[in-house]
């Protein structure tokens, strides 16, 4: 029996450390997290993706009474995109969230479904999509969803 190690870099820095595009990117996600619809479980989540033409999409969890017919913010900006422009791949996403008092201390990650999502769709371009994932005390930034998805399953799996 041998041991496998998984490393992962994650890039942890304050929302100055950051270069104006990022900064503009979670502006928008926080933007984004106020069109949320979280009447149950008040977690207001907003999700800006800019894709390689330099277009910025949105998207925010829209939650349902029937359980769980509702969806994830990165899902819907992921998928908004690919309706609108699916010949532009994602460079990146950030992530932010808010509960009823106000944006959340630490970054906030995306679930094991979206994870799922993004890495197809970075799959389905060929390209790494860099992940920012805001909290006030922070940001934390990943270089590509394979870093928040390891032993990931694709379509090459299933080859």
């Amino acid at each position: 029996m041998k041991m496998i190690n998984i490393n992962i870099a994650i890039r942890h820095c304050l929302l100055d450390e950051l270069t104006d595009a990022d900064r503009e990117l979670i502006e928008h996600a926080m933007k984004a997290s106020e069109n949320a619809y979280a009447e149950y479980s008040h977690f207001y989540v907003g999700a800006a993706l800019r894709l390689a033409d330099g277009s910025i999409v949105i998207g925010a969890n829209q939650e349902n009474a029937a359980f769980p017919s509702g969806l994830c913010a990165e899902r819907t900006a992921v998928f908004s995109a690919q309706a609108n422009y699916p010949d532009q791949p994602i460079e990146a996403i950030a992530l932010v969230a808010r509960n009823n008092n106000g944006l959340v201390d630490n970054p906030v990650t995306p679930c094991g479904a979206c994870r799922q999502v993004l890495l197809g769709v970075e799959e389905r371009y060929g390209r790494p999509m860099r992940v920012l994932m805001y909290g006030k005390s922070g940001v934390y930034s990943v270089g590509s969803v394979k870093d928040l998805l390891p032993l990931s399953f694709v379509d090459s799996s299933m080859k």
